[in-house]
């Protein structure tokens, strides 16, 4: 069932809430005119009517039992913040120009993650638009925005989220979102939205005064569950299925990133994470054509991508940590925090070839055993990063990469992710090596939730031992510093490692052995005694090889992985990569060595 206004034209407007436990919901109209309109209820709870006279921009609160008054909780749009007035937005005025959109294949995807206001200088859907043309000469096919539910403030990742309905007025509203995706569709470009199905921020979250969306059965970071399994369950089931399909059907949202399903508490016989792989299927026999579910999970529990009729959840791809973790690792030296759980090269080929590099495994950072096995599932059940909002922000410093290492290892890091049989993400700035670090940032207006926020950053970050001073996350000037610099692409440096992404994304795009995610398509070794990896990736005739050296000092491969010879099509040592000058043989064969700089790869093809 639809909640919110549903404008109707000719001056009708639905107004439909959830709050069973109310003896009387109002539609407080408090602009253009001031006016009380009076719903009627069901036996589900729900309260409707259709009211005349109604126009777009009109403003409203709903008034509960006669005297309080909130928000609509499915608000569209919250013109003036979290705390005040919602209002009555047409729709389906938007004149779409998408028609011939069919999406693209999962397995295609080159995704570039960003979070709207510090992508550009605009911070808006509008600046992301003219952006479009540099991330298409990069090769990107996909942007994952980071959440736009309405928060409080104009400062915020957006996981704070209280109007999960509404689009951040100041990013540009429902009208701003929907212009960037017609843009980004008419260019070739796929769109995912990060949504948030765990918690509601602290700050302007009303629904306590609505219904049972919570329960105390179940304790989550954020206090009392989402709930999902308790009694009235149904209904708070049917306010998050209906804002997945507003999304995706509303907006043309091609995927939905779900953020932290292990904090989703559910121990229903119907999960509601395999409910909403349901509606998204029945959309697609609507629509057409395949929208896709992404979900983030820290747990390495492959039942979130396993068929229904197994007993999983059904979703199409999720976040794959440990991939992150063992690369990170590898180029960092990092062991402190969650980091103590890697370090090995054997590592990062493991998770090669499965993903998952705790698959049970026993897990000294958490001290219990952890994961299950990925068997049966593929490359393009696996999003991989170098570096995400997560890893980056939660850092004390909000430090990239570019800042933790030299320029080798950030082109080794690029060969290492856009060579793995898995869909690749980047994170904005990275093609270039932004030098900007991305840190936490809230706009709260209660001093006391700004204090704790403060408190609850110094207490996470102890486990890593970080003890420099922490960035005041309410501060306007550490948003501002995480603002992209998008000159450091143009000269030096930033544009060597920009045309290095672009080549590398241009090598997965059109040779045939990266094309296949197939797990049986794929060898990794790491010769004795190093810290290298041999990575064949192969399909029928096709075979690419790459060679890569995790480590400050140089190394001698033999070449006895290659069955015939091998051209060289890209050297790190490349003069053009800003290398001392490419060394190897422009042909081997199985009786070849290859040498290795510190942080070195080299590409051979063999067709």
């Amino acid at each position: 069932m639809k909640i919110g206004s549903q404008y109707l034209g000719n001056g009708q407007c639905l107004f439909r809430v959830w709050a069973p436990h109310r003896k009387q919901v109002s539609v407080h109209l408090v602009y253009p005119e001031d006016r009380f309109i009076p719903l009627s209820s069901d036996q589900r709870g729900y309260w409707s009517g259709t009211a005349s006279n109604i126009t777009p921009g009109s403003l409203y609160f709903y008034q509960l039992d006669g005297d309080l008054e909130r928000p609509d909780p499915a608000s569209v749009l919250q013109p003036e913040g979290v705390h005040q007035a919602s209002e009555v937005v047409d729709r389906d005025r938007f004149v779409w120009q998408d028609r011939d959109w069919q999406g693209l294949d999962l397995m295609r995807y080159i995704i570039y993650e960003l979070h709207v206001g510090t992508f550009t200088e605009e911070g808006t859907f509008d600046g992301i638009i003219q952006r479009l043309p540099d991330l298409l000469e990069l090769g990107i096919n996909a942007i994952e925005i980071m959440p736009i539910a309405a928060f409080p403030g104009t400062r915020n990742w957006g996981y704070d989220g209280v109007y999960l309905y509404g689009v951040q007025a100041s990013y540009g509203g429902p009208d701003g979102l929907k212009r960037l995706v017609n843009a980004c569709h008419q260019a070739g470009i796929a769109v995912i939205l990060d949504v948030v199905y765990n918690h509601f921020g602290p700050e302007g979250n009303y629904l306590w005064d609505y219904g049972p969306y919570f329960t105390g059965k179940y304790r989550t970071p954020w206090g009392d569950a989402v709930n999902y399994d308790d009694a009235y369950s149904d209904e708070v089931r049917n306010f998050f299925q209906q804002n997945a399909l507003y999304w995706l059907e509303e907006y043309h949202i091609d995927a939905l990133r779900l953020d932290a399903v292990h904090a989703i508490y559910d121990f229903s016989a119907r999960p509601f994470l395999q409910q909403i792989s349901i509606a998204v299927e029945e959309l697609d026999e609507k629509l057409g054509y395949p929208h896709y579910l992404i979900a983030e999970s820290d747990l390495n529990d492959a039942r979130v991508l396993q068929p229904r009729d197994r007993g999983g959840f059904g979703h199409h791809s999720q976040w794959c940590d440990d991939f992150h973790h063992a690369l990170h690792t590898a180029l960092t030296g990092e062991t402190s925090g969650y980091y103590q759980d890697f370090g090995q090269i054997e590592q990062l080929v493991k998770s090669y070839q499965q993903g998952y590099v705790y698959s049970g495994d026993y897990s000294p950072h958490r001290q219990r055993s952890h994961g299950n096995s990925p068997e049966g599932l593929s490359g393009e059940n696996f999003v991989v990063c170098i570096q995400n909002h997560d890893q980056v922000g939660n850092r004390l410093g909000g430090d990239r990469m570019s800042a933790l290492v030299d320029f080798p290892r950030l082109k080794l890091a690029a060969a290492a992710l856009l060579l793995a049989p898995f869909i690749p993400m980047l994170f904005m700035g990275e093609e270039y090596g932004e030098t900007a670090p991305f840190q936490y940032f809230i706009s709260h207006g209660d001093r006391d939730l700004v204090e704790a926020v403060r408190q609850g950053r110094a207490k996470e970050f102890q486990s890593f031992g970080w003890d420099k001073e922490i960035p005041d996350p309410h501060s306007e000037k550490v948003f501002q510093e995480s603002t992209l610099n998008w000159e450091l692409a143009r000269d030096g440096e930033g544009k060597i490692l920009r045309s290095l992404y672009q080549t590398l994304i241009q090598l997965r795009r059109t040779h045939p052995a990266l094309s296949s995610l197939a797990r049986e398509n794929l060898t990794v070794i790491n010769p004795p005694d190093t810290r290298a990896i041999i990575l064949h990736r192969h399909v029928r005739q096709s075979h690419l090889y790459g060679f890569m050296n995790f480590k400050a000092d140089p190394v001698t491969l033999e070449t006895t992985i290659i069955d015939g010879s091998g051209i060289r099509i890209l050297d790190s040592d490349e003069t053009q990569w800003l290398g001392s000058g490419a060394t190897n043989p422009d042909r081997i064969d199985k009786k070849s060595q290859i040498q290795l700089s510190p942080w070195g790869f080299v590409l051979y093809s063999q067709e």
